[in-house]
């Protein structure tokens, strides 16, 4: 039996959420356009490990801190839809945290999906750019249309796309 994200889930949004302003206007996009549409919004954050200097090189952290790697994403994750969204959201919202690099997350994703929403830039843009390296990477290798949210200071509506 085929699973059913090879088969394509009509109406499955998924959004990446960091956190950042442009992709808390991401989400509120996604809810609005899943509300008006049926659908469900699968709000997405990516963890990886922070990498140490010791004296042996670059190394990753004891794998102790794993879990705790893992939590604090999937808790800033789901404060960020609790003020974005609401308590309540007009369309379900399901939090989930997966670990490695946001863009390779948030394409894995993408297979089967409807959509895609990414903000224009996330917390590691630089602030003249005009589309993030996050963003480009899921416009050039998602397997789903990608909208871009374009969020500009003080803009609270997040109702630009790029």
């Amino acid at each position: 039996m085929a699973d059913q994200r090879e088969q394509g889930e009509p109406g499955r949004v998924v959004v990446g959420v960091d956190g950042s302003a442009p992709s808390r206007a991401a989400l509120r996009w996604a809810v609005r356009y899943a509300e008006r549409t049926g659908g469900t919004v699968e709000a997405l954050n990516a963890w990886d490990f922070p990498h140490f200097h010791g004296s042996l090189g670059w190394l990753p952290p004891p794998s102790s801190d794993e879990a705790a790697l893992r939590t604090r994403a999937l808790e800033e994750l789901e404060e960020a839809v609790l003020e974005t969204a609401g308590p309540r959201p007009q369309a379900p919202v399901h939090s989930e945290v997966r670990y490695g690099t946001a863009a390779g997350v948030l394409i894995d994703a993408s297979r089967g999906a409807e959509l895609l929403v990414v903000g224009a830039r996330g917390l590691g843009g630089f602030s003249g750019l005009l589309l993030g390296s996050v963003s480009q990477h899921c416009v050039q290798h998602a397997a789903c249309p990608v909208v871009v949210i374009r969020h500009t200071e003080g803009d609270d509506t997040g109702d630009d796309a790029a």
